[in-house]
């Protein structure tokens, strides 16, 4: 099988346009190919944009590192830490999960379900990791 051959630009257009070829299917041809040089480029720079924008949002969500920080923990006063104690303890709230077996964490819990019955037990135990990290370290 045999590709079909394209006739040269001054000859007449296969079409039967009467046409020479530069003038008639050949003019129709580019303009298709720019058309679709063009859809291909415009593709590539929508995911190129949306995969920066992906990657801003995701920086922008990682304040300390963690979901829920101490503005989401309202109830629960951290002023008494230095900073790496406060990032160690909402690091540490992040990542315990809730006993009452809905699969969130105790930050996730205490930020966002007021209806979950250990919602006062999960708070005093985000407490008690504020008040582990405010302890002094021995240096032994």
């Amino acid at each position: 099988m045999q590709k079909e051959s394209r006739p040269k630009q001054s000859q007449l257009c296969p079409c039967g346009s009467g046409k020479k070829y530069k003038q008639c299917c050949a003019v129709k041809k580019e303009r298709r190919r720019r058309a679709l040089r063009r859809s291909k480029t415009l593709l590539i720079w929508i995911g190129v944009i949306a995969g920066l924008a992906l990657l801003v949002y995701g920086v922008s969500q990682m304040s300390v590192g963690v979901a829920y920080s101490d503005a989401d923990l309202g109830v629960i006063d951290f002023s008494a830490l230095d900073q790496s104690q406060k990032r160690a303890a909402l690091r540490a709230a992040n990542q315990a999960r809730c006993p009452c077996g809905c699969g969130m964490t105790l930050a996730q819990c205490v930020s966002t379900d007021s209806t979950c019955p250990l919602r006062t037990k999960n708070i005093d135990r985000i407490r008690a990791m504020v008040v582990e990290q405010g302890k002094p370290r021995s240096s032994s």
